[in-house]
Order: structure tokens, then C-alpha cells, then sequence
């Protein structure tokens, strides 16, 4: 039986989604603050991932994103600016690591853009719309369908902020909170479904954007 997702109607009248607060979102500068902030996501083993990129607005114009890749922690989250060359080294280990479980909505055209952007491929990924396919919905889940289904809270996107410029060196404290969030709500939805890690379909280094081979863990 196909599972139906809740309508934009039904999600806007829930309670909306509660999440990380300004003091909580970090936004490394320097070689030392990456180092910190590297070595608590490798502690954390699973986190919420997304990235921002800088759109485009002129047919057949290519995105140079990501410009922000986003690690959402249990209470706090990290935004590595890509600008910061400085932050490459780390950025890259935590990408390329098996150990890591990087978490969140539609991440295929995200291993694409990070693979052309630093040379790299990104391992062990869970794209909740694979999660949510594997439970019955056919369609592509989202974000905010998730958080309405799961978390029966509203998550809210705001247009100007998804469309704003994500290469600026410093990034606006709205743009903060919409990067954080995005992450971390991906985060919070898994926690809620509460799937054993071994159960995870873990997409490795061995998938490409192309041709993505699933690997259960």
C-alpha cells in the first residue's frame, strides 16, 4: 500500500520545528578551530549533513558549489566555509571517512558537486529519501514532509535564504540558522526513526553520483 505524505496544508498548521539556536552554530576560521571542530564530529560518528552553493540564475550556467557543508552534532553544529582553504585538510578526512556516518535528504547531487569541487569522493552517506523509500514512499520525502511525517512539527524554508549567496566570506546569522538546521533536523528525523546502525543503508566509497551501490553495514 503506498504511504502518503503530509500536504503543505496539513504541515503549516503543526508546531514548528525546534531547532539549534545561534550560540549553538560554530563557523571555523582557522587551522586550530577546525582541528576542534573535526575532532568532535569524528567523535560523534553519526552526524547531519548538508551543503549550500551559490545559485544560479542564467540557463546552463554551472554551480562552483558547495560553498558551505554543514555538520549538525547533537547540540551544536559546524558550517566549513570553502573559501577558508585552511579548513580543506579536515574537511576532506571527514568526507572521505568510512567511520563517519554522514546523514541527510537527497545527497546524491551533493557527492557529485563535492567530488568536482575537491577532487574527492564522500563515504559513507545515508540519504533519508532512500531510508524513506525502503518504509514505502514513493515519492522524495524532503526535509519538511520529514520533519512534518516524523517529528509532527513544521520545518519552514524561507526562499530569500535558500536563494541568497552562499560564497560570501561571512555568512549572514539567517543564512547560519538555515544551513544549521537543515542538517540537523536530517539528524533528528533519524534519531526519531530510531533505525539500528547496522540496518543503515550505507552508500560507501565505492559509489559514485552516477551509479550508487548500496552498502549495509
Amino acid at each position: 500500500m503506498k504511504k502518503i505524505v503530509p500536504t503543505k496544508t496539513e504541515i503549516a498548521l503543526l508546531e514548528p520545528f525546534v531547532g539549534l539556536e545561534l550560540a549553538r552554530i560554530h563557523v571555523p576560521s582557522s587551522s586550530p578551530e577546525f582541528a576542534s571542530a573535526a575532532a568532535e564530529i569524528k567523535a560523534a560518528g553519526i552526524v547531519g549533513f548538508d551543503t549550500e552553493s551559490k545559485p544560479t540564475f542564467v540557463v546552463g550556467d554551472v554551480s562552483e558549489g558547495p560553498h558551505v557543508v554543514q555538520f549538525a552534532l547533537h547540540d551544536k553544529a559546524y558550517l566549513f566555509q570553502l573559501h577558508r582553504a585552511e579548513g580543506h585538510p579536515f574537511l576532506i578526512e571527514l568526507l572521505q571517512s568510512e567511520d563517519i556516518i554522514k546523514v541527510g535528504f537527497g545527497l546524491r547531487s551533493d557527492r557529485g558537486h563535492i567530488r568536482a569541487k575537491l577532487g574527492v569522493h564522500f563515504g559513507a552517506v545515508v540519504d533519508l529519501n532512500t531510508v524513506f523509500s525502503m518504509k514505502g514512499y514513493h515519492k522524495e520525502m524532503g526535509v519538511r514532509a520529514a520533519v512534518g511525517l516524523i517529528l509532527n512539527q513544521r520545518f519552514a524554508k524561507a526562499r530569500h535564504v535558500t536563494t541568497s549567496n552562499w560564497s560570501q566570506p561571512q555568512l549572514t546569522p539567517r543564512q547560519m540558522l538555515y544551513a544549521a538546521n537543515d542538517a540537523y533536523a536530517a539528524l533528528k528525523v533519524l534519531e526519531a526513526l530510531d533505525i539500528p546502525r547496522e540496518d543503515l543503508p550505507i552508500m560507501g566509497l565505492a559509489a559514485d553520483s552516477e551509479n550508487i551501490d548500496v552498502v549495509l553495514h
